[in-house]
């Protein structure tokens, strides 16, 4: 029995991996900040990190509708929607008791928002090495 790219190498399997890869850039981004003290570094990867983890919600809205997931796979563009929303909601709630300031170069990441960004990570990219191994893993069925 051969195995062709294929069978295994689907648009599913792309964005789920594709997924985990974020998952660790928002870790790494989450280290930066820790190191900065919340101030946003000045590195070019940190910019285009940030970028891609922004442009990964919207992909992974379009991704609901354009590639038939598999039940479990759902839950992953699916979180990532909600870690996303509610990370607005969070951090627009966790500057106003600051003040938002009036440039992005004093803009300061509070503690608790770094820590729900890599709390998230973590579990985001266990659920993605989840569904990236469930087709291996045995399943019984309900009785």
């Amino acid at each position: 029995m051969q195995i062709s790219y294929s069978d295994w190498l689907t648009p599913q399997f792309v964005y789920i991996t594709l997924s985990a890869v974020v998952a660790v850039l928002i870790w790494i981004e989450g280290e930066m900040l820790k190191q900065t003290d919340g101030k946003l570094p000045q590195s070019k990867f940190f910019k285009v990190s940030s970028l891609l983890d922004t442009l990964w919600f919207f992909i992974s809205v379009v991704i609901l509708y354009v590639i038939d997931l598999t039940p479990l796979a759902i839950a992953v563009p699916a979180a990532y929607g909600i870690y996303t929303t509610f990370g607005w909601i969070y951090g627009t709630k966790l500057l106003k008791r600051k003040g938002i300031p009036d440039s992005p170069k004093d803009l300061v990441i509070p503690a608790k928002y770094i820590a729900y960004s890599q709390s998230f990570s973590l579990v985001f990219f266990a659920l993605c090495l989840l569904v990236l191994s469930s087709a291996w893993l045995p399943t019984s069925p309900l009785q």
